[in-house]
């Protein structure tokens, strides 16, 4: 029997939600088959669009890009932990999971947030981790974590970005757990232990990438 496969993918297009304050992506359509016997699309987006990951230099000066991680740093095995209705990510809600937490390389956070995308409402008030949640979860051998949401932290304006307006990105990078946003179909996973796939762009000093995130069930 074949494992089932589910897209964890958002559709790049030009209409879809952008961080706020950020550029949105463009599609030309350069070359076509009836006018030039062959499709090309110029695509014109920053590192963070679209379900993507984070590297640690995203937000620390010197710090490793994700060409520097070995292509196994990107896939493991992973979990889902549902946190419908929460307002917040709590450590000894996370603390019900620590079992299962210390054999998975990848945890996925579904919050039901994927089901805004698209309206104003996807950028307001998602749960995220706590503090001392955030700092529980660098002691277990992660990789990364992921969300059906903008971010692991609040939205807060580009010129303000520091240890205070995103403390969970600080605290996560730091240790070089990757973190991945805008996923979605994490309603679709099982409670069992699942093997992720977030694979991003080869590109030379990458402080993020889109990635063709899918986990396999099976």
């Amino acid at each position: 029997m074949k494992n089932k496969i589910i897209d964890l993918t958002q559709v790049l297009n030009e209409i879809m939600p952008v961080y706020p304050g950020t550029l949105g992506p463009k599609f030309e359509k350069s070359y076509s088959v009836e006018k030039d016997g062959f499709a090309e699309i110029k695509m014109e987006l920053v590192s963070h669009t679209g379900t993507h990951i984070d590297a640690p230099c995203h937000i620390y000066k010197g710090a490793k890009s994700l060409d520097k991680f070995p292509v196994e740093k990107f896939l493991g095995k992973a979990m889902v932990i549902n946190c419908l209705g929460r307002s917040e990510i709590s450590l000894s809600y996370l603390k019900t999971f620590e079992e299962k937490i210390a054999q998975v390389a990848f945890i996925l956070f579904y919050s039901g947030w994927q089901h805004k995308w698209g309206t104003e409402a996807y950028f307001k008030d998602c749960p995220t981790l706590t503090r001392e949640a955030a700092a529980w979860l660098t002691h277990f051998k992660l990789d990364g974590i992921g969300f059906d949401a903008f971010s692991v932290d609040s939205v807060v304006p580009a010129d303000v970005v520091n240890p205070e307006t995103l403390p969970y990105h600080f605290i996560l990078l730091a240790k070089e757990i990757l973190l991945i946003e805008n996923l979605t179909n994490l309603d679709k996973l099982p409670d069992d232990i699942f093997m992720f796939h977030c694979l991003p762009l080869k590109i030379e000093e990458a402080d993020g990438s889109p990635v063709r995130a899918i986990a396999i069930v099976d």
